[in-house]
Order: C-alpha cells, then structure tokens, then sequence
C-alpha cells in the first residue's frame, strides 16, 4: 500500500467499505430468513400449506417496512447533517 498514491488508498477503501456493507446486509437477510423460517415453518415438506405461506409472506413484508422505514430515517439525518 506505500506505493499507492492518496486516491488509490481512497478508492481501496471506499471498494473495502462497501463490501463490508454489502456483507453486512447479507448476513442481516440471512438471520432474517432463519427468524422467519423458525416462526413460521413448522415441519418442512415438499409444499408450504397456506399458513405457512401466508406467515412468510408477512413476515417478509414486515421485514421490507422495517428496512425501508430504517432506511428513509438515515436518509433524513444525513441530509439534517449535510444542511
């Protein structure tokens, strides 16, 4: 890395940072699936019957709320911050 100029290191660490993110939120979508697979599948078999469909379906949606409302929060303080 000494034979890296600023913007080189720069650019290494923005390509780090954002990896690092990206598995972060791998492993969140992961530990979301386990959470929703342990509430709502009780004993797995070759089809999901309609409750355990349905159950997954709104544990998932809940899942999208929730990011999306996290998500819009962030975006609200960084622009109150850049202001």
């Amino acid at each position: 890395m000494a034979d890296m100029g600023e913007a080189d290191q720069a650019e290494l660490q923005r390509l780090v940072a954002a990896e690092q993110q990206k598995a972060q939120f791998t492993a969140q979508v992961h530990h979301f699936m386990e959470l929703c697979w342990d509430k709502c599948v009780d004993k797995p078999g070759n089809r999901l019957d309609s409750r355990t469909e349905n159950c997954l379906s709104s544990c998932v949606d809940r899942f999208i709320d929730t990011t999306l409302a996290i998500t819009n929060r962030f975006a609200q303080i960084v622009q109150k911050g850049g202001q």
